[in-house]
């Protein structure tokens, strides 16, 4: 309810009710799920469409799949979007492990995530999105975003990495120097293979897509930079962004407020990690805006970051009281 009529979300209220003047409902079920139990997926859907739109893509939905075809002058490519979500058991939310220690830290981020990863993109994989003839010979994108946890895509993009590109995110190889190597994830009994760029019939996966601030704080940034009325609430975005005027790339924390002219785009803070065995390799240049990673033939990963990635943010909201 503090969506629908909270006062904290108003401008992200009415930026989604202009964008649905456009956005076609195409499976008959959006606006349902988008008042109940499906309201995660589908504003990660919704924010997906928004940002490809920004970028000068026309954005169509095609029958039965995949969710989206991007058509530019740059070229085209196909997204199908997915998220983690809580999992459910005789319907009741179970709660899923947070680590109280340093020392669980590795076992959580490199397999309990991996694990949550595998069953959201394998569960894509076998739907062979690619024999569609809206995604037949064009680049094909995962798109994921993670929901399974109160605010958990703000720091479930490690287990990410590990489980696409098979490789440690905490330790390195210390004969290469290079991230140390993973071939499975295991968490209680369950038990996947890692490296999901590896898996058989993934050479059809161009990227995997990841945004941690594709979520509802977003829209309501959006919505206030581009003049909707936040009414009485004022937001305040706070986090941290690459900077690069030094030798090297470091984080950098940064506060401020949200007003009209905001300096923020929908792309910004995307991740796009590129499948080094795609058959149709996606051109980095095809988004604009977003971090690009990609693993070279040697193992090494190769970054492209624009200006001021967005690494991770958090969006506080104040609600002037009157007086």
């Amino acid at each position: 309810m503090h969506v629908v009529e909270g006062e904290g979300h108003h401008a992200a209220r009415e930026l989604i009710a202009v964008l649905m003047r456009w956005y076609k409902n195409s499976d008959g079920n959006f606006i349902e799920q988008f008042q109940s139990t499906g309201f995660d997926a589908r504003i990660w859907e919704l924010y997906l469409w928004a940002t490809f739109v920004s970028l000068g893509y026309e954005v169509t939905m095609p029958k039965p799949s995949p969710d989206f075809v991007a058509r530019g002058l740059g070229g085209e490519f196909a997204i199908e979007a997915t998220t983690l979500n809580p999992t459910i058991k005789h319907g009741e939310v179970i709660e899923p492990p947070r680590p109280e220690k340093v020392e669980d830290l590795q076992a959580y981020g490199e397999h309990y995530l991996p694990i949550r990863y595998a069953g959201a993109l394998i569960t894509k994989l076998n739907k062979r999105y690619w024999d569609q003839p809206d995604a037949m010979g064009k680049p094909l994108i995962i798109a994921v975003q993670d929901f399974h946890d109160e605010m958990s895509m703000r720091f479930s993009q490690g287990g990410l990495i590990a489980y696409l590109y098979g490789i440690s995110i905490f330790d390195n190889d210390p004969d290469t120097g290079k991230p140390a190597l993973i071939t499975e994830h295991a968490w209680g009994t369950k038990v996947v293979p890692s490296g999901f760029f590896t898996l058989p019939d993934s050479e059809h996966i161009s990227a995997v897509i990841f945004n941690s601030q594709g979520t509802l704080a977003k829209f309501n940034r959006i919505a206030i930079k581009c003049g909707f009325d936040p009414r009485a609430a004022q937001l305040i975005h706070i986090g941290r962004r690459l900077d690069f005027t030094g030798d090297a790339p470091t984080q950098v924390p940064f506060t401020a407020a949200v007003t009209i002219d905001y300096p923020e785009d929908w792309v910004d803070g995307m991740d796009v990690f590129h499948n080094p065995n795609a058959s149709i390799p996606l051109n980095p240049d095809l988004i604009p805006g977003a971090a690009h990673h990609i693993q070279t033939p040697g193992g090494n990963m190769r970054e492209l970051y624009p200006e001021e990635h967005l690494l991770t943010s958090t969006t506080r909201i104040i609600i002037s009281t009157g007086g």
